[in-house]
């Protein structure tokens, strides 16, 4: 009995061997995609701010489990196409540092058209491009602010003054004083005619219509969305009162400041309970805590991306 005991005991430390070298094998590879990812903030956003990251713990995530991953900074608030071109430098840069060929291209809200811009130009650096809450045929609220702003009017000076100033401490606060700001062409970008004419250039991955999904491959760029369809999350996220009522404007899913349809592009990986913020994990990791976690849905991106050897 004894020795039937110790069988079995030293059978037990080999089968627990055999598992540990098994993790260590595997561990750290989950998120490893063939390229590197490169993520993209949107309006008014940044790399990294005091400290705090625009993408909350996301960056981090995708590197515990070996993706090479980079955070772009553009101009916190100009067109689509300047900030296309100031991204297009950055991935050359990152593709000279890394020894990769391509890119895998992360956009939220605005940094989804300006993704979509680097593709469209140099598809041949680009593997993906995934928007999230991305305002990939406008937003209402765009609308809205420059049918109060129209061009040449005083309201459109006060409002651009007043966007320069937060640009300003933005900027400050992030490091990218040498970026040039134009907040009115931000605007002008992110309405539904400025979106419309983006799309007429670059209108790859963008549904046709309605609100369906697009093409999921076009000159061999990959294309993906996904989205919130909640404005209100938590109560102690100081954000949701004024997406909320913003939310109130379209009179359709929306995230606060995007449609759930506008930020529809190639195929739709799905809409969750998260409002504009939510999307990046802002603010602070505040969010609903009974959906899905934010921070899962990058990494479960990176691990399809990997699955599909980008």
């Amino acid at each position: 009995m004894t020795d039937l005991l110790r069988r079995a005991l030293r059978g037990f430390v080999v089968a627990c061997a055999a598992l540990a070298l098994w993790q260590a094998a595997h561990a750290g590879t989950a998120t490893q995609t063939r390229y590197p990812i490169v993520l993209v903030h949107g309006l008014f956003g940044f790399d990294s701010a005091l400290g705090i990251d625009y993408f909350y713990g996301i960056p981090d995530a995708l590197r515990r489990d070996g993706a090479k991953v980079y955070v772009a900074q553009v101009s916190a608030a100009n067109s689509t196409e300047v900030r296309g071109e100031q991204l297009l430098a950055q991935v050359k840069n990152i593709l000279a540092l890394s020894g990769a060929a391509k890119v895998n291209l992360i956009g939220h809200s605005h940094g989804g058209p300006t993704a979509r811009y680097v593709a469209g130009v140099a598809p041949q650096l680009v593997a993906s491009v995934t928007s999230v809450g991305g305002v990939n045929r406008g937003s209402r609220v765009a609308d809205i602010v420059r049918g109060v702003a129209p061009a040449g009017s005083v309201s459109e000076a006060v409002a651009n003054t007043a966007a320069k100033a937060l640009v300003s401490l933005i900027n400050v606060a992030s490091g990218g004083t040498g970026l040039p700001q134009m907040p009115t062409a931000a605007l002008d970008s992110l309405s539904t005619a400025g979106s419309a004419r983006f799309n007429q250039r670059f209108g790859a991955g963008v549904p046709s219509s309605g609100c369906g999904s697009g093409a999921e491959q076009v000159n061999g760029v990959r294309y993906y969305s996904w989205t919130g369809t909640r404005t209100a999350t938590n109560l102690l996220d100081l954000s949701d009162a004024p997406l909320a009522l913003l939310g109130l404007v379209f009179g359709e899913a929306n995230d606060g400041l995007v449609s759930a349809c506008s930020s529809r592009l190639g195929k739709s990986l799905g809409d969750y309970a998260q409002n504009h913020l939510d999307e990046v994990n802002q603010l602070l990791g505040l969010r609903d805590w009974f959906a899905t976690d934010p921070v899962t849905l990058y990494r479960e991106h990176a691990t399809r991306l990997k699955g599909l050897g980008l």
